[in-house]
């Protein structure tokens, strides 16, 4: 792989954002935006527990998905204060995905600020917190709404590796889906890496980033994004997302969601192993295309 870092800057202007980053969707990090906002010193493990520890939400594993699992379908469920226990006690493999925590507790959408001075067009209904144990990974995929996202850190540091939507192939795109067919943990760690060249060879071609994202971190990620993260520490993230002010870009998100999805669902229940090898065929045949050109 290809990797250059993730910019850092302790604060930007609009208009060098937009002309550096969000027009030539490139990822930048912005690290003082949160310090702002009264949720970076407000918010922690025990505020959540109390006021929203007796909500029943879903947990995922660090198992990939395979023939029939359904995108964004939990592993198992529990009370969120249960799981922020189990958190706090120290590396466990499970995480919360796309929790809106503000349909619980709305008080806390005055702990931030929406930052409309940087871009437009943010789904105010859909604030997502994202919390994970020590160890835990939310495996290489891209936003299926392809909105832009505006990902800030509390709480504990956590890895991330980026890739444009361009190097989809070289990434193994599982086709219909959002997810790669490669398994990227540990990428950076020879000795304990599940990341196997030998059988995924274009991954080696694919340009991309990486960074570490520490407490009040607010990473701008562009729409279509691949990203693929790992829990450092015992962390929570909040998630802003803006829709693409092309009406394109807006339509392709919403074929992913209602189109391409539902398609996938149908075939996983219907002809579960014969789509999964058909997917696998194409996806390895596109990556080829990939080394050839290179």
């Amino acid at each position: 792989m290809q990797l250059k870092p993730v910019e850092k800057l302790s604060s930007i202007a609009c208009n060098k954002f937009k002309q550096a980053y969000y027009l030539p969707m490139k990822p930048v990090v912005i690290t003082d935006l949160a310090k702002q906002w009264p949720a970076y010193n407000k918010w922690n493990w025990e505020y959540f527990k109390e006021i929203v520890g007796n909500t029943e939400v879903g947990v995922y594993n660090n198992i990939k998905s395979d023939a029939y699992t359904p995108i964004n379908t939990a592993d198992d469920y529990m009370k969120f204060g249960n799981y922020l226990d189990m958190v706090k006690k120290g590396p466990v493999g499970l995480r919360i995905f796309l929790f809106n925590i503000f349909q619980y507790a709305p008080q806390i959408v005055n702990d931030f600020t929406w930052p409309e001075d940087l871009m437009r067009g943010f789904v105010k209904r859909y604030p997502m917190l994202f919390v994970g144990g020590a160890s835990s990974v939310t495996h290489m995929h891209f936003d299926i709404d392809l909105s832009h996202i505006l990902h800030t850190q509390f709480i504990g540091r956590k890895r991330v590796l980026l890739f444009p939507y361009e190097e989809q192939h070289k990434l193994y795109r599982k086709p219909y889906e959002v997810l790669s067919f490669a398994n990227f943990e540990n990428y950076y760690d020879s000795h304990t890496s599940k990341l196997d060249l030998n059988q995924f060879p274009a991954i080696e071609k694919a340009s991309g980033y990486e960074v570490i994202l520490e407490h009040g971190d607010t990473l701008f990620m562009p729409a279509g994004y691949w990203h693929h993260m790992e829990y450092i520490d015992s962390g929570f993230a909040m998630s802003l997302r803006a829709l693409q002010s092309s009406m394109g870009g807006k339509l392709k998100g919403v074929w992913n969601l209602f189109g391409m999805r539902n398609i996938d669902t149908l075939m996983k229940k219907t002809f579960p192993e014969w789509w999964y090898t058909s997917k696998k065929v194409k996806a390895f045949n596109s990556a080829k295309k990939e080394l050839q050109l290179n």
